[in-house]
């Protein structure tokens, strides 16, 4: 028999993880001294250890070697396992490259600028929430502050209190000169009646929108769709709807720089 420190330099594993793998039941010594404590264990033992870690090595916790080192345990549900595990690593793999593409189109943006970008662009998830709502074809999109000052005369009206959430909805595919289909939305808590002009609904959640933060005038907003819109065909994702802009700090004229403006379209991996 070896001793726990002989054992450790055979198999090349420290002490400190053989005596974790004594606890859990992974690999027990072959016999302990009442005396002294000390664990021995047995050159034919390498074989379970080196089972250990290869389950270790394809990503398994302890927890869940414990269950495939189980003599009883049916081939189907060991298959069952393994098949979890290669989802879980491709899962993996997948957001990696992901990753990587992202990585590679920020480097080629500041070789091509020789600086670090205006913008950031992240991708998050879009709650739920009740809102008030007009939506209708205007002449132009600095229109849509007329439909705000609408909506907030309503709510008054209504003797409701407007949450903290402005958002005007483009429902047009692309840019236009006139006629815009645009939405204006205020979120606003507890019961609201609505009528045939303005509505009150749920406006639905979303689970991935690519977006960024504009600092400035409406009248510069553009270079903020450029840039949004390039980064998502960029990094692998397509435009599944109709895009928002949150008014963080806005108002309604159209040369403001002290506005701040969240440009958001929901998106899914292409």
């Amino acid at each position: 028999m070896l001793k726990i420190g002989d054992f450790s330099k055979l198999s090349q594993v420290s002490i400190k993880a053989l005596r974790l793998y004594d606890q859990m039941g992974l690999l027990k010594p072959l016999q302990v001294d009442d005396f002294t404590g000390y664990r021995y264990y047995s050159a034919q033992q390498l074989p379970r250890l080196n089972r250990i870690l290869a389950f270790k090595d394809l990503g398994f916790s302890l927890e869940q070697i414990a269950q495939l080192l189980n003599e009883n345990l049916p081939p189907s549900q060991m298959r069952g396992m393994l098949r979890l595990k290669q989802a879980e690593i491709q899962q993996l793999v997948e957001a990696e490259q992901a990753r990587l593409t992202r990585v590679e189109a920020r480097l080629k943006q500041i070789e091509q600028e020789n600086s670090m970008p205006d913008y950031e662009v992240v991708i998050k998830k879009a709650e739920p929430m009740q809102v008030v709502s007009i939506r209708e074809i205007m002449p132009n999109y600095a229109d849509i502050s007329r439909l705000y000052d609408e909506l907030q005369e309503y709510l008054q009206q209504q003797q409701a209190h407007p949450g903290n959430y402005y958002a005007g909805i483009w429902h047009d595919p692309g840019y236009k000169d006139a006629d815009v289909d645009g939405e204006a939305v205020i979120s606003v808590a507890g019961l609201v009646k609505g009528n045939e002009r303005i509505k009150v609904y749920e406006l639905p959640g979303l689970e991935a929108i690519a977006c960024l933060i504009h600092h400035g005038s409406y009248a510069t907003i553009s270079q903020a769709y450029a840039t949004l819109v390039s980064w998502i065909e960029t990094n692998g994702y397509k435009i599944t709807g109709a895009n928002r802009e949150v008014y963080i700090v806005g108002g309604g004229e159209q040369n403001d720089d002290s506005y701040v403006t969240e440009v958001q379209f929901p998106v899914i991996q292409a």
